[in-house]
């Protein structure tokens, strides 16, 4: 029997997005083609590979057995099919989409556009906020890049940590905790706004202070770390920020940090990509420019400083304040 290579590729396709429609724009073909295709697919396999269950469709044993081995062999042609070109980052026309909080958008935005802007001026960045569910994006190819602290659940993932963070009480530079010793009874005592994309009022610092019998008071949440920010300052609630993710931020609204009076471990940067990506000079370009960007802001007088910082900073990026918005 002949293999059709295309038949492969519809293969892969149907097992990655498990819909014929999915399929069928993944690949530009139109629903009755992808079908078509799905029945010569079942009429040499003998198998029904996908089946309805209500509104979905569940691929079968078999799928599941081999759909690995039929997306390796996919990646593997195109590799062998694909001439080996150095990239020419001036003629290199592509979009690549980015997802994280937007903490780190704000963060190394600036520095990315640059970067991208003098290297490769026909490439455009969209930028999309962190997700309030988990998503399989970056399997299907919606998301090229995403940052985030999460390690990769599945084995197609690929990531690699960038950066250390470390959470820091964000504060305005009057608020009564800027002075003295911040011992953990003054601190679960305040007034908190949290973060949370989901709207959750507890998490892993709140089970810290209840085993030494502390209750934080927990007045509101936040879906990002820009709006808890943006409380803080125009109150006297205070919030759990990423420190080096937030600092130009922190720096823009004026606003004081202390450590947290707690044993918190730091949290890693994760950028995390779909394997198809590993051997894709221009994405790995991308993710070079990225974790540049995100080392770059331990640069004092770096291009996120500039753009973003209020004209009273000083050189060494610190706030004119009691307590300094670098993180500890």
């Amino acid at each position: 029997m002949q293999l059709d290579l295309n038949l492969l590729r519809a293969f892969d396709a149907l097992l990655e997005e498990g819909s014929v429609g999915a399929a069928a724009d993944r690949m530009n073909l139109s629903a009755p083609a992808m079908s078509r295709a799905l029945g010569r697919i079942r009429h040499v396999t003998g198998d029904q590979i996908l089946v309805r269950t209500g509104r979905t469709m569940t691929p079968t044993p078999y799928a599941m057995r081999v759909r690995a081995q039929v997306h390796a062999l996919v990646g593997q042609a195109q590799t062998v099919l694909s001439p080996e070109r150095e990239l020419d980052l001036a003629s290199l026309a592509r979009t690549f989409t980015l997802q994280c909080h937007d903490a780190i958008t704000m963060a190394i935005g600036p520095f990315l556009l640059d970067k991208v802007r003098a290297a490769a001026p026909q490439v455009s960045l969209r930028l999309l906020p962190e997700a309030t569910v988990d998503t399989l994006d970056l399997r299907h190819g919606h998301v090229d890049l995403e940052i985030g602290s999460g390690p990769a659940e599945l084995a197609e993932i690929r990531s690699q940590t960038i950066a250390e963070d470390r959470l820091v009480l964000a504060m305005r530079p009057e608020h009564p905790l800027s002075q003295g010793e911040l011992t953990v009874p003054r601190y679960a005592q305040a007034e908190h706004v949290s973060v949370s994309r989901r709207g959750r009022l507890r998490d892993h610092v709140d089970e810290l202070l209840e085993r030494d019998g502390f209750r934080r008071h927990v007045v509101a949440t936040a879906p990002t770390a820009m709006a808890a920010l943006s409380f803080v300052q125009r109150s006297d609630l205070v919030a759990l920020v990423p420190g080096r993710m937030c600092r130009t931020a922190l720096l823009a609204l004026e606003l004081a940090t202390r450590p947290v009076p707690l044993e918190l471990p730091a949290s890693p940067v994760v950028a995390a990509w779909h394997q198809r990506y590993d051997d894709d000079r221009a994405h790995r370009w991308l993710r070079e420019v990225v974790t540049e960007a995100i080392t770059s802001l331990d640069r004092p007088g770096s291009t996120v400083v500039r753009l973003l910082c209020p004209p009273w900073v000083e050189e060494a990026g610190y706030v004119k304040s009691p307590v300094s918005a670098a993180p500890a």
